[in-house]
């Protein structure tokens, strides 16, 4: 995902943070990427991998785009259901390959090392099975699954056929996530309980109200085949361009946007696992296009090591995304393309609102106790750090190319399949508590959410 500059907000936010502090600022320009930079130099032996993508809508061209990038990859075909998705594909990837509406002609030719699977998210667990049993190395985009029982058989068939895979979710390849992580397991924010994120949007297109395009027919997208297992009914265009708007196809805000902020937490704090709890509450109150999803979603999850994550989502607010991490000893802000973090006065002080119902004589003593067994020396704030994203830095190249890398040298990913599921599952707990108006919990025994 390409992230852009810092808000004018942000530095406002950041300036006034530090000068509330009393800290002094240190800013620091990551340094570019060297994975998806150092071409064929990335390649043990200068080999290609050879790719192709099954599905080029919208984030699959954006894929392709990206990948054009990352010198270490060539893509040899693209397959989606939809006639001009497959013309666009050809545009993104800047090359005449084939193209075809049936993928499983492409996981037949023995040219095909890896598959970048970009489809609704119904259909991901059809098109990785295929994958995996045709003897590809998968690239999945995220969440990894439709739902819990997908993304258990998913799991199953990776582990078996031994094949490397890479979920989606970029931000667990971006360099700022990394500075991130860095700094959250060196101790410098002290204990961390609390992690707050969430990710806005004001606009249709945010709310995936997409433009239906005009030659859009039975004639033109393969509507059975998009269908799949999925409840059978008419054509419906609509459905098809906007399917994240429907259970049917998609998870909605859970599925499209709480990922984001979950794997990259995930990745900062090292905890990779299923939430225990999952409590949401949300509504519908200005997309009302006949959608099963709201437009505005809370969920707070308690995660191992007494972490309490609280996620939202709001389709009808300012556009942005942040993620507070808060420490005992600093809070560090993800905004962006920007990371702040910001040291807490924590130094001792003598109490003072606890002492208004004492008298005058105890106060004092109290008060020279105090000072007497206390340094008179005030406490030094440690200096206020800034990071930010080099300029037009693109973390889906960066996450493509690690994942080239692996497929090359049977390295382990940096987002393998018990990430991606774990995360998933995470979206799916979200859902189902707001859908059925109850705290979800997982059921490690059953692998099932209750509630």
């Amino acid at each position: 995902m390409k992230i852009p500059s810092m808000t004018r907000r942000s530095f406002v936010r950041l300036g006034a943070g530090a000068a509330m502090a009393g800290a002094a600022m240190k800013a620091t320009l990551l340094e570019p990427p060297t994975l998806a930079a150092q071409g064929a130099a990335g390649s043990a032996t200068g080999r290609k991998i050879r790719f192709v993508s099954i599905g080029t809508g919208i984030r699959g061209c954006d894929i392709l785009r990206s990948a054009r990038k990352v010198p270490t990859g060539v893509c040899v075909g693209t397959a989606d259901l939809y006639d001009m998705h497959r013309k666009a594909g050809i545009e993104a990837w800047g090359a005449d390959v084939p193209t075809t509406g049936d993928y499983r002609s492409l996981l037949d030719r023995k040219d095909v090392d890896a598959v970048i699977v970009a489809t609704s998210d119904h259909l991901h667990k059809h098109v990785v099975l295929d994958a995996v049993a045709a003897g590809k190395d998968v690239y999945c985009e995220k969440p990894m699954s439709h739902n819990v029982a997908d993304g258990m058989v998913m799991l199953e068939a990776i582990t078996a056929g031994k094949r490397i895979f890479e979920c989606g979710s970029t931000r667990v390849s971006s360099i700022l996530h990394e500075k991130a992580a860095q700094i959250y397991a060196s101790g410098r924010l002290g204990e961390v309980h609390y992690i707050e994120a969430n990710t806005d949007r004001n606009s249709p297109s945010g709310a995936w109200v997409y433009p239906v395009p005009p030659d859009a027919s039975p004639e033109t997208i393969n509507w059975k085949e998009f269908l799949r297992d999925a409840p059978q009914r008419p054509f419906d265009a609509k459905r098809f361009f906007r399917w994240r708007c429907f259970s049917d196809y998609g998870e909605g805000l859970a599925g499209d946007l709480f990922v984001h902020l979950l794997c990259g937490m995930q990745k900062v704090t090292g905890i990779n696992a299923i939430p225990s709890r999952a409590s949401s509450s949300g509504s519908l109150t200005h997309f009302k296009d006949g959608r099963d999803f709201p437009d505005l979603l809370g969920t707070l999850y308690d995660y191992p090591g007494d972490m309490l994550v609280n996620i939202h989502c709001n389709q009808n607010s300012e556009p942005g995304e942040r993620t507070i991490f808060c420490g005992h000893e600093a809070t560090m802000l993800l905004e962006g393309d920007s990371l702040i973090v910001t040291p807490l006065n924590t130094a001792p002080e003598p109490e003072g609102y606890g002492l208004d119902g004492w008298t005058s004589e105890a106060k004092k003593q109290y008060l020279d106790e105090w000072h007497a067994t206390h340094t008179a020396s005030p406490a030094t704030l440690g200096e206020v750090e800034t990071y930010t994203l080099p300029r037009g830095y693109d973390d889906t190249a960066d996450h493509l190319a690690n994942f080239f890398r692996a497929v090359e040298t049977r390295e382990h990913v940096v987002e393998d399949e018990v990430f991606g599921n774990n995360t998933a599952i995470g979206c799916h707990m979200a859902n189902h508590s707001y859908l059925h108006g109850a705290v979800a919990t997982w059921d490690a025994a059953t692998k099932t959410i209750k509630g």
